[in-house]
C-alpha cells in the first residue's frame, strides 16, 4: 500500500478525539477494528478530489463523530461507506461483526452511490432513491451530506471540469437538504463552498471585505457584549455568549436581494446568548433576558422572530431579535438556552439525545410529502426535480392577527394571501396592509413572526393580475371566482348595449349576426363579445361596419347612403384649407383621427371609411399597419399645406417619471412657455412612479417636439412620448 501510513494514523488519532463524548472507551477496539477493514478494501484508490479513498473515510467519521455529535454505528458506517462494496467480509460476517443496523445502513448507502454521477439524465434519479433510503434510516443521508461536505472542503483539488456541476447540485440538493433537517452550521458551509465556485468573483469580493473589517467588527462586538456580560450577570444568569459574522452566501443574497453594495449590509455579524437554564424555565428565561437586551439597546420590532412559542418545523427553536448597537449599527442577537442551541448546531443529532428521531414531527410530516411525490412523479427527470426543489424549498410562515391569533401560510404567502385567508370579502377589498406597524402593499411577502393587519376600500374589486404574486390556492380560487362573476355582469351590460345599438340601426338581433361578429373577432364565446363591449375593448361603430361588410355589394371608395337618423360627428371643416387630399373622392367630408391625434406637420395619410368620411391618421399610427394591409384600396395619400396660419390641434403625450413635489407646475410652466394650452392633464402616482397623460392644444408639430424635449428635460422625468388611444 502507498498511502502513507503516518497521515492514517493522525486522521485515527483525529478520530477518537472528536468520538469521546459519544463513545464509550471499551468501543475504541471496534472502531479500530472497521478502519483496518477499510483499509484492506480501499487500496490504493483515490477519489474525485485526488484524496486517497481511505483518508477521505477518516474525514467523513471525524466529521460525523465532533461536528454532528453521532455515535459508534455512524462511526463505523462512515468508516467502511465507500468501501462496503469491496469488502472480503459477507453481509452475515459483518452483521456479526457489528450488528444489523450498520448493514441496513450500508445496504441504504450502498443504492445511492451513483449520486456521485454528473449525468444530468441520472441526477434526478438518484436523488429519488437519496429521499427513498432517507425514509429507511435518516443515518445515510447524514453521511452522504457529510460526504459531499468533505468533497467540497476539498473542491480545488477536483478536476476543473467536475467543479461547477458538484458545486451547482451541492447548492441546490444537498444545501437545501440540510436546512431542511437543521443542520445551519453544514447548510451554511455548504452554500458558502458552492458560491465559491458558481460566483467567485462576487465571492471573492465579500471575503476580502470581511478580511479587511474584522478588526472594527470584532472592537465593535467587545463594545456590544461588555455592557450585556455585566447586566445579564447582575440578573443571575448563567450564560455564554459567542458571535459569528454572517456567511458570505448569506451576505451576497442580502446584497442581491436589497440591491446594495457590502457596506450598505447592516447586520453583517450576530451575537448569540446561551443560557443555563433548567428545561421548565427555559421560555421564561429567553424572554428575560431580551428584556435585558432592550433595555440596554433600541430593538426593531419588525425584527423580532419567535421561534420559541412556535419552533420552526425541523425543530429550530430561538429568539431573535435586531438592535441599535454602538455607533449606531445593528446588531442581531439570538437568545435560546443550551438544549436548543445544541439542536440547532446539530439538528438531528441533538433529536436523537433529547427525544429520538420519531419525536422530529416535522421531519415525518416532510418525509410523507416527500414519499408522495416520488410516488406520484412522472419518469421525466426534470418535472421530478423541479417538484423535489418546489418542495425542499417549501417552508411555511406563521403570522398574527391584529387579536393576537396565529395564521399558518406556506413560505412566500403575501398580505392578499392573508387576507383572503381571514375571509374571502376581506381579500376581494384588500388595497394594502400594515406589517409589524408598516405600511405595505398587497404584494409584499409575510415573514415569520409579522404582525399583520389589512387595509380595506370599499372600492376595491379583485384584478386579474392579482393571481400572478398570490400563492395559496384559497386565494386563487376566490379571486377566479369574482373575476367571473364581474366576467358575467359585466357581459349581461354589454349585450344590453348591443341589443339598444342594434334596434337604433334598424338591425336585428340573432345567432347568425353573432355568430358573424365572433368568428370575424376570433372570440370563442358571446359572453366575451358582449364583455369586450361592456369594457370599451370593441367600439360599435367597428361592430357595425364588420355586420355592414357581407351586405356592401363592392368594397369600394365609394359611399353607401347613410340612413336618415345615424347621427355621426361633426367634421371640422376649418381645416380642410390646411390639407392636401390626393385623389379627393368627391362630397366626402374628412376628420383627424382621435387614435393617433395627428398635428400640423406630422407625416399623414387618408383612410376612406364606410360612415365617417376620410380620417386623416399619422403615418405611425399603431393602427396604421393593419389598415395599409388590408385595406390598400382605401388608403389615400394626404398632406399638409405650405401654409403656417393653422388653427391648433390636440395632441396627447404620455409622461412617466419619479414621483416628486412641485412635478406638475413644472409640466404647466413648460406648456404656458410654448404656446400652447392644456385642456386636460390626467395622471396618478403608484409606487413613488408618476403617470399622466396630457392634452394640450398646439398649433404644428414643431411645438409639440419641442415642448415635449422641454419636459423631457425636467429633472425626474423618465420618459415622453406621443399618446395613441386604442382604435380608428
Amino acid at each position: 500500500m502507498n498511502v502513507d501510513t503516518q497521515k492514517i494514523n493522525s486522521g485515527y488519532k483525529a478520530l477518537l478525539l472528536a468520538s469521546k463524548n459519544n463513545v464509550a472507551n471499551d468501543d475504541y477496539p471496534v472502531i479500530r477494528r472497521a478502519l483496518d477493514i477499510a483499509i484492506e478494501a480501499c487500496g490504493d484508490k483515490i477519489i474525485l478530489t485526488g484524496e486517497p479513498e481511505i483518508l477521505h473515510a477518516l474525514s467523513v467519521a471525524r466529521i460525523i463523530a465532533g461536528e454532528m455529535g453521532l455515535g459508534l454505528t455512524s462511526i463505523i458506517t462512515a468508516l467502511l461507506h465507500d468501501s462496503f462494496n469491496n469488502l472480503n467480509l459477507t453481509p452475515k460476517e459483518l452483521e456479526k461483526e457489528f450488528g444489523k443496523k450498520v448493514v441496513e445502513i450500508l445496504n441504504g448507502f450502498s443504492r445511492i452511490t451513483s449520486i456521485d454521477s454528473m449525468q444530468a439524465s441520472y441526477q434526478a434519479e438518484n436523488f429519488r432513491k437519496l429521499l427513498l433510503s432517507l425514509a429507511d434510516d435518516v443515518r445515510v443521508i447524514l453521511i452522504k451530506l457529510i460526504e459531499r461536505l468533505e468533497y467540497m472542503r476539498n473542491l480545488d483539488n477536483a478536476p476543473e471540469k467536475d467543479r461547477i456541476p458538484l458545486a451547482s447540485e451541492t447548492y441546490f440538493l444537498y444545501a437545501p437538504l440540510a436546512h431542511r433537517l437543521g443542520f445551519y452550521n453544514i447548510k451554511s458551509e455548504l452554500e458558502d463552498l458552492s458560491v465559491k465556485y458558481l460566483d467567485p468573483d462576487q465571492y471573492i469580493y465579500v471575503d476580502c471585505r470581511l478580511k479587511q473589517t474584522t478588526a472594527s467588527r470584532n472592537k465593535l462586538i467587545r463594545d456590544f457584549s461588555g455592557p450585556l456580560k455585566e447586566k445579564l450577570e447582575k440578573q443571575g444568569f448563567k450564560f455564554t455568549i459567542k458571535s459569528r459574522t454572517k456567511s458570505i452566501h448569506s451576505i451576497m443574497l442580502k446584497m442581491k436581494k436589497q440591491g446594495v453594495d457590502f457596506d450598505e449590509v447592516y447586520d453583517l455579524f450576530a451575537v448569540r446568548i446561551i443560557i443555563d437554564s433548567k428545561d421548565e424555565n427555559e421560555k421564561s428565561d429567553c424572554w428575560r433576558a431580551y428584556s435585558v437586551v432592550t433595555d440596554l439597546y433600541q430593538p426593531n420590532p419588525s425584527r423580532l422572530r419567535d421561534w420559541i412559542s412556535v419552533p420552526k418545523s425541523n425543530g429550530y427553536e430561538s429568539l431573535h431579535t435586531t438592535v441599535v448597537g454602538p455607533r449606531g449599527k445593528w446588531v442581531e442577537v439570538q437568545i435560546r438556552s443550551n438544549r436548543m442551541d445544541e439542536i440547532a448546531e446539530k439538528g438531528l443529532a441533538a433529536h436523537f439525545k433529547y427525544k429520538g428521531i420519531k419525536g422530529e414531527g416535522g421531519l415525518d410530516s416532510w418525509l410523507s410529502k416527500m414519499r408522495e411525490i416520488l410516488e406520484s412523479s412522472e419518469k421525466e427527470d426534470n418535472a421530478f426535480l423541479d417538484q423535489v426543489r418546489s418542495g425542499l424549498y417549501t417552508d411555511e410562515v406563521f403570522v398574527f392577527t391584529p387579536k393576537g391569533d396565529l395564521r399558518q401560510l406556506p413560505a412566500g404567502a403575501t398580505v392578499l394571501d392573508f387576507a383572503f385567508d381571514i375571509h374571502t370579502e376581506v381579500g376581494s377589498s384588500c388595497v394594502g396592509g400594515k406589517v409589524n406597524g408598516k405600511n405595505v402593499t398587497i404584494k409584499y411577502v409575510l415573514q415569520n413572526g409579522d404582525h399583520v393587519s389589512i387595509l380595506r376600500s370599499k372600492n376595491q374589486k379583485p384584478k386579474q393580475d392579482w393571481l400572478s404574486f398570490v400563492v395559496t390556492n384559497k386565494a386563487k380560487t376566490k379571486i377566479k371566482l369574482v373575476l367571473n362573476e364581474e366576467k358575467t355582469k359585466a357581459a349581461a351590460e354589454g349585450k344590453e348595449i348591443l341589443m339598444r345599438r342594434l334596434k337604433n340601426w334598424k338591425m336585428v338581433y340573432g345567432d347568425t349576426l353573432i355568430q358573424k361578429l365572433l368568428t370575424n373577432y376570433n372570440l370563442k364565446s358571446a359572453q366575451d363579445l358582449y364583455y369586450l363591449i361592456a369594457i370599451e375593448k370593441l367600439e360599435l361603430l367597428q361592430i357595425k361596419e364588420v355586420i355592414l361588410k357581407e351586405v356592401t355589394t363592392e368594397e369600394s371608395t365609394s359611399v353607401p347612403v347613410q340612413p336618415e337618423k345615424e347621427t355621426r360627428e361633426q367634421f371640422d371643416s376649418t381645416i380642410s384649407d390646411y390639407l392636401i387630399i390626393e385623389d379627393r373622392v368627391e362630397g366626402l367630408d374628412y376628420k383627424l383621427s382621435k387614435c393617433c391625434n395627428p398635428v400640423f406637420g406630422d407625416s399623414v395619410f387618408g383612410f376612406v371609411t364606410i360612415f365617417e368620411g376620410i380620417k386623416i391618421h399619422r403615418t405611425s399610427c399603431p393602427n396604421a399597419h393593419n389598415m395599409m394591409s388590408r385595406y390598400p384600396y382605401r388608403v389615400i395619400a394626404a398632406r399638409w399645406s405650405k401654409s403656417r396660419n393653422v388653427p391648433s390641434f390636440i395632441a396627447a403625450i404620455k409622461i412617466t417619471g419619479i414621483e416628486d413635489i412641485g412635478m406638475v407646475n413644472k409640466i404647466a410652466d413648460v406648456i404656458a412657455g410654448n404656446s400652447a394650452v392644456i385642456r386636460s392633464f390626467n395622471y396618478n402616482m403608484t409606487d413613488g412612479i408618476f403617470e399622466g397623460i396630457l392634452n394640450i392644444m398646439v398649433p404644428n408639430s414643431d411645438i409639440l417636439h419641442q415642448i415635449m424635449r422641454k419636459i423631457q428635460a425636467i429633472k425626474g422625468i423618465l420618459k415622453v412620448s406621443r399618446y395613441d388611444s386604442v382604435g380608428n
